[in-house]
């Protein structure tokens, strides 16, 4: 009969643990790990990112966010990229410099992220519900240059935590948080 008591608690603690996991994991926070180098030199190869899927209920991205979304092209792939351009502006790259148009237009500062210019020429007017996202690498990623804007119901969330390799997890200055 204890065997049967045990095996009981053991059920319920499973049960109690799926009903507070999946919801979070579902509607709250996702794991995303980074594959590829279109991110670099901010994020490599397998680093291991938490997702905060909640906060695009309540407020819409913002210039700069990294974020994590489902790829235009195939849809069946997550890509992580920064948000460049808002809805409603026109983004132009021209010799290396973007600028940002909504009214005025102004250079994009991305000294805090970006240690280069960004190769290419291009302009992209984004309607309502559209971003304009790019990899950090810019020579090295596939992004709104190559599939054109990104619609708003594609986006999954924001990077809000990033936990390097498990292997350099000793180092406490492995975890970074995102704004």
């Amino acid at each position: 009969m204890k065997w049967l008591s045990t095996t009981s608690e053991i059920i319920k603690t499973i049960i109690l643990a799926a009903l507070i996991v999946i919801p979070i994991r579902t509607f709250i926070f996702q794991p995303f790990l980074v594959r590829g180098s279109s991110m670099e030199p901010n994020y490599h190869q397998g680093d291991y990112l938490i997702v905060d899927q909640l906060s695009y209920r309540f407020r819409e991205p913002e210039r700069g966010e990294v974020i994590v979304f489902n790829s235009p092209r195939p849809p069946e792939r997550r890509f992580i990229k920064r948000v460049i351009g808002l809805p409603g502006e026109t983004i132009t790259l021209e010799d290396g410099v973007i600028y940002v148009e909504n009214g005025i237009k102004r250079t994009l500062n991305e000294e805090d992220y970006l240690p280069t210019e960004t190769p290419g020429e291009f302009s992209q007017t984004l309607e309502d519900n559209e971003y304009f996202v790019l990899g950090d690498n810019r020579e090295a990623s596939l992004d709104s240059r190559s599939w054109g804007t990104l619609p708003r119901e594609s986006i999954i969330g924001r990077v809000s935590l990033q936990l390097s390799p498990f292997s350099t997890l000793a180092n406490l200055t492995a975890f970074q948080f995102n704004k």
